[in-house]
């Protein structure tokens, strides 16, 4: 498959076109070349190691929006069994950026059932004006809510998929309350008596996010961001220009080490070197690791433990000192 390449990474694809073409060579020519491939070989391996190992948030951000990363449906595939898609809020509609429903986790050899969440973006034009680019509209908040609600009374752990730029902005979304669709789920997740699980999987902007976010883990994929704004639109509040993202995006502190440090997320799960749309089952492999480890972690929980371990963590958000 091939794959869309990012500015920053046009030194790897340059090496591996004269590998390829070194290959050819000694193939078609039937002439040893070896010592020249495995040099060639060693130097894009180092290429690789020094432009992934010293990544900008930047340049994170636009790993993140890589239009072949795995979305929440290619997870959903290669980590859980039997998915069931419910639909629709009951009071207005379905919204198809906002998925969800029941499906089988096998851990430890036994299959047990939760509850999945997740936004999904699309892969072509035709695919992303159904989906809304990942961007829900109330219904899909409201449809969010009720499933999560059907877990609480059937007592199903709850994990879901974090993937979008922010919450749908459009007129339409505000004249169904947007704001108040997302209100209500922090509220109504923050007393949910199940373990609940969030994953930001690639785009994790603003009140969109944080949606489907109140969770007793928040899990981040190593080249995913979660932040109050984008850098794009935070660059046009302080600069007055978007050209200034790059700077932004650091000043944030919006990649996964730095949420780490500051204790917004719980868990950074690692990715395949160059993002995880380059081994998307070795992504999917890691993530489902990190998902029994914590889920395991919370069934130790009796459920009054869990709100009061809920509440604590997100009152312990945002502490800092004056010097």
């Amino acid at each position: 498959m091939k794959l869309y390449t990012l500015e920053f990474e046009k030194p790897v694809l340059q090496l591996q076109k004269q590998l390829e073409e070194l290959r050819a060579k000694a193939s078609a020519e039937k002439i040893d070349l070896n010592d020249e491939i495995n040099a060639m070989e060693k130097k894009l391996e180092e290429t690789k190691q020094g432009i992934y190992s010293k990544l900008s948030a930047w340049q994170r951000v636009q790993i993140s929006r890589h239009t072949k990363r795995p979305y929440f449906l290619d997870y959903v595939a290669q980590i859980f069994e039997g998915f069931t898609e419910l639909h629709g809020d009951r009071r207005f509609g379905d919204d198809h950026a906002m998925l969800g429903g029941f499906a089988f986790f096998k851990t430890n050899g036994k299959s047990r059932k939760v509850m999945l969440i997740g936004q999904q973006k699309g892969r072509d034009v035709k695919e992303n004006v159904k989906r809304n680019f990942g961007m829900a509209h109330p219904e899909g908040y409201r449809k969010a809510l009720r499933l999560m609600q059907l877990a609480h009374k059937f007592n199903v752990p709850i994990i879901t998929f974090i993937d979008t730029p922010g919450a749908y902005p459009g007129v339409q979304a505000e004249e169904r309350h947007i704001a108040e669709a997302i209100a209500v789920n922090i509220r109504e997740m923050s007393t949910l008596e199940v373990p609940i699980l969030a994953v930001v999987i690639g785009e994790g902007g603003s009140g969109g996010a944080l949606g489907i976010g109140v969770a007793d883990r928040v899990l981040i994929l190593e080249n995913a961001y979660y932040s109050v704004i984008s850098p794009e639109g935070c660059a046009a509040i302080l600069w007055k220009d978007r050209v200034h993202a790059p700077k932004a995006a650091e000043a944030l502190k919006m990649s996964a080490r730095d949420l780490l440090a500051h204790k917004i997320v719980d868990d950074v799960v690692p990715e395949p070197p160059g993002g995880a749309h380059h081994d998307p089952e070795l992504a999917a492999q890691n993530l489902k690791a990190s998902l029994i480890k914590h889920l395991h972690a919370l069934d130790k929980f009796s459920k009054g433990d869990l709100l009061d371990n809920r509440y604590t963590r997100y009152r312990g958000i945002g502490e800092y000192a004056e010097s």
